[in-house]
């Protein structure tokens, strides 16, 4: 007899943990914040933001936002890594369901209540859709253009969208809490493509990750040519890590 992911994992609660790591987003934190904390959705919420020590003024926005609403909790990163943060946040956090948002995306108002439905209508552990890359300055505009391009970005459905149904991996992610705490989290050795490494433990362990187009979240490209190269090459140089690690080919 087959066990489904809702017989092992149990349903999913109506209380939603938000998962942010943050390094330098002075730019965005608060308009993502500001997405998480307007949500229709009618259950408990709270906010984890892991804080890496940042160059800007990201840390003061931080606090400033926690003083306003106590679902806002910080906690600190000083290693500044996104594997460690995103651990961080996770064993700071009290709920079943943990949705990671980036410091610099932000998600529509209906996003909390699809990821809810979604986990539990398909037996999930891991579901997400559509990273919709919107820029604001000329560069930024090209660079988002390329990144829904098949041409720019390959055919990974979370870039160019596509019918909903099962995936290798999917953007940012909304995961049952006691599916990714049995995985063992973020692998902290990775310094990029940590997400596509844990789909694929997920997945390993019998877990099912689902793409959902309805998932939509606007994503801020990188601002310059410099930083855009750094985040493209590491990405290249991390995701061949992961074939190394797990003798894989290509994914979705």
């Amino acid at each position: 007899m087959t066990t489904s992911a809702n017989e092992l994992y149990g349903s999913p609660k109506r209380q939603i943990s938000i998962i942010l790591p943050v390094l330098n987003e002075a730019d965005h934190l608060e308009e993502s914040v500001q997405s998480i904390l307007t949500q229709d959705y009618l259950g408990d919420i709270e906010i984890i933001l892991a804080i890496a020590p940042s160059q800007d003024e990201t840390e003061k926005i931080a606090h400033a936002l926690a003083e306003k609403d106590s679902r806002i909790v910080l906690v600190e990163n000083p290693s500044g890594r996104t594997a460690s943060a995103l651990n961080i946040a996770i064993a700071a956090t009290k709920y079943s369901i943990i949705v990671r948002v980036d410091g610099h995306s932000r998600i529509p108002k209906n996003y909390l209540t699809l990821v809810s439905e979604i986990l539990e209508k398909t037996g999930a552990v891991n579901v997400g859709g559509v990273m919709d890359a919107q820029g604001r300055t000329l560069f930024e505009r090209g660079v988002a253009r390329a990144m829904k391009s098949a041409l720019g970005v390959g055919a990974s459905r979370f870039h160019t969208g596509g019918a909903a149904g099962e995936a290798d991996t999917v953007y940012l992610g909304a995961f049952r809490k006691e599916a990714l705490i049995a995985a063992g989290c973020f692998d902290e050795r990775f310094t990029r493509a940590q997400d596509w490494e844990l789909n694929h433990r997920l997945r390993k362990a019998g877990g099912k990750i689902y793409f959902d187009p309805r998932l939509v979240v606007t994503y801020r490209p990188r601002s310059s040519v410099l930083a855009l190269a750094k985040q493209y090459f590491n990405y290249g140089r991390w995701r061949s890590a992961g074939w190394r690690v797990h003798a894989l080919g290509r994914t979705d």
